[in-house]
Parts: C-alpha cells; sequence; structure tokens
C-alpha cells in the first residue's frame, strides 16, 4: 500500500572467486491494473550496465512468488537507484540475488495485501425468482449494478462478484429456478480480499508451508 526501501549487501567467499552485489531500491504503488515497472536510475557506473538486467531477473522471481501467502506482486514500481560491486566477485547471479533480497525487505515494509478477482456477472431469470437470485448474490459479496428487462416475464441481472464465492453458484441457480435461468460470467477486475478472508488464506498457506518442510 505503501512507499518503502530495500537494501542487500549479497557477499559470499568460498575458496577461490567469491560473490558480491549491493542494491538499493525504492519500491512504489502503482495504479490497480498498471502491472510491474522497473526504472534504472544508477548513474556515476556504481552498478555496471551489464548487471542492471540481472537485478530486474531477480526482483521478477521474487515477484512470482510474493511474499503475502505465495501469490504474486502485482502494480507497483521499482527503482533501482544505487549499489556497489567488485571487479572479481560480482557476477550476473549475485546482482540477480541481491535484487531478489532486497525487493523481499522492501515487499515488507510496504504494507502489502491480497488481491481477488472480481467478476462481471449477467443473469437472465423469470420474474418469480428475482428475490431469491439477489439474495443468493448478496450472501456472496456480490453488488448488483443493474436489472433489466429481458423480455415479457424476464428480467437481466448485472452483477459483480468475487470469484472465490462463485464456484457453486450455477449449481444453486439450477437449484433455484429449476434450470431455467441463463448465466455468463467474465473477468472484471481486481479488489482487495476482506481481512478476515485474507487472514484465514494467509494462514492456510502457512500451514502449507510448515507440512512441506
Amino acid at each position: 500500500k505503501g512507499k518503502s526501501e530495500g537494501h542487500c549487501k549479497h557477499k559470499k567467499q568460498t575458496g577461490g572467486r567469491g560473490q558480491y552485489a549491493e542494491v538499493f531500491i525504492r519500491m512504489e504503488p502503482t495504479e490497480r491494473g498498471q502491472g510491474f515497472e522497473f526504472v534504472n536510475e544508477i548513474v556515476g557506473g556504481v552498478i555496471p550496465k551489464g548487471f542492471i538486467p540481472a537485478v530486474e531477473k531477480g526482483i521478477v522471481g521474487a515477484m512470482d512468488r510474493g511474499v503475502v501467502a505465495g501469490f504474486p506482486v502485482q502494480d507497483f514500481r521499482i527503482r533501482l537507484y544505487f549499489g556497489s560491486f567488485h571487479a572479481v566477485d560480482s557476477s550476473e547471479m549475485a546482482f540477480k540475488i541481491a535484487g531478489s533480497k532486497a525487493f523481499k525487505e522492501a515487499m515488507l515494509k510496504a504494507d502489502p495485501y491480497l488481491l481477488e478477482p472480481y467478476m462481471n456477472v449477467e443473469i437472465i431469470i423469470s420474474d418469480e425468482f428475482m428475490g431469491q437470485v439477489t439474495g443468493d448474490l448478496n450472501t456472496k459479496r456480490g453488488r448488483i449494478m443493474g436489472i433489466e428487462s429481458a423480455g415479457p416475464g424476464l428480467e437481466m441481472i448485472k452483477a459483480q462478484a468475487p470469484l472465490a464465492e462463485m464456484y457453486r453458484f450455477p449449481t444453486e441457480l439450477r437449484s433455484i429456478t429449476s434450470g431455467s435461468a441463463s448465466f455468463a460470467m467474465e473477468f472484471s477486475h481486481y479488489e482487495e480480499v476482506p481481512a478476515m478472508a485474507a487472514k484465514d488464506v494467509i494462514a492456510a498457506y502457512k500451514h502449507e508451508e510448515v507440512e512441506e518442510e
């Protein structure tokens, strides 16, 4: 939700050639749906140009795995503004690792939150089922966007609802209307997951991680 900074000095010395890379990044949110943007603000060669793509690769790899319940991170900008290198020990791999670790640090400071897909829903039903169907949508965190006539005795409900709540809806709709309804659904946008639901998702993810270990 907020701006943050991340830093990593990756330094490893083994018998022969070591590993060295240091990066400083700034992270800031962007408009919903804008995706990921990487901005190189390095001046004076403090990180050689050849290593800049490796930093971005490290960030993208960490971004795809996320830090909240293992989901990809969306809609943010990373500014790589400072760092350092070693003439012998620096490598693409070292800068990739440093980029990944700096991103994780910045992400945890930025107050991240979970998003869920919302769907556009269109339902055509007989007038007699209107109350039951709209009531069912309301229990699924659905929002009625409009209702219009779809012919004699028929109504079209236009709504938006989170995908997580809609998996059983087609079956429930058939049950309510005895199979006489028409139903269509397509992706609309992402919205923040309510706090209680987010806690359940994160807890389940942490439980799975423990079991895997």
